[in-house]
């Protein structure tokens, strides 16, 4: 099993170079698509992977971007601030195996830890394992072919993860990886924790009733 690891970025030097370290050795690939950072985060690809990739921001366009240049039978999608487990490829493969199965992910951890995000981590895990509806923030992984059958991430400012996930779950089953990424708990930690939560869920609410990505990008903080 090959793997691609496509991560999108955006202003990320303080942190991406720790993520791409946490990979050594690394996979087959490692793609990393930049929105235009002003930082130095391609500098800091660039001294990790040969694949840096130039590409208009828009997380969903740029992981799509990424995906079509990967050369890789299993895709990785992978945040900048989000580390991969220990054995990650074993664990990927594992998951994959099982019969139907054509995408999953891994649990989430929020760290540094704190009771208030132990309980959205425990959330997550509890809406990814019995809804199916694992979120970007947890390393969403997806076979190839199953990625182009469905036509990929779309071009929208949010809910492009949700989005893709949706349409995987048509054309086949969704499983979890045995282990945990770990999250930076930075987004969380810009913004009241309550607030925060609440506005999400009030997002992903008007998204499943039909409310425009382009319309909801109006309210999400994207705090980094």
């Amino acid at each position: 099993m090959n793997l691609s690891i496509i991560i999108p970025t955006l202003n990320e030097a303080a942190i991406l170079g720790q993520t791409l370290k946490s990979l050594e050795p690394r996979p087959a690939e490692i793609i990393v698509v930049d929105g235009g950072s002003e930082d130095g985060t391609v500098e800091v690809a660039r001294k990790h992977t040969p694949d840096v990739l130039i590409s208009r921001a828009g997380r969903g366009l740029q992981q799509d971007k990424g995906a079509r240049r990967a050369q890789g039978d299993v895709l990785v999608f992978l945040h900048a601030d989000t580390q991969l487990p220990l054995r990650y490829e074993y664990l990927i493969q594992q998951a994959l195996v099982a019969p139907r199965v054509v995408f999953g992910s891994f649990y989430l951890s929020i760290r540094p830890a704190k009771p208030g995000l132990d309980l959205i981590s425990l959330m997550a895990n509890l809406r990814s394992r019995f809804l199916n509806l694992p979120y970007g923030d947890q390393a969403l992984f997806v076979g190839r072919e199953a990625y182009f059958q469905t036509g990929g991430f779309q071009d929208w400012p949010v809910m492009e993860d949700v989005d893709l996930v949706r349409r995987l779950n048509r054309i086949g089953s969704f499983k979890m990886a045995d282990g945990c990424v770990q999250t930076s708990a930075r987004r969380w930690q810009k913004e009241n924790l309550l607030y925060a939560t609440f506005r999400n869920w009030s997002l992903i609410l008007r998204y499943f009733i039909g409310v425009s990505p382009h319309t909801l990008a109006r309210y999400y903080l994207d705090s980094r």
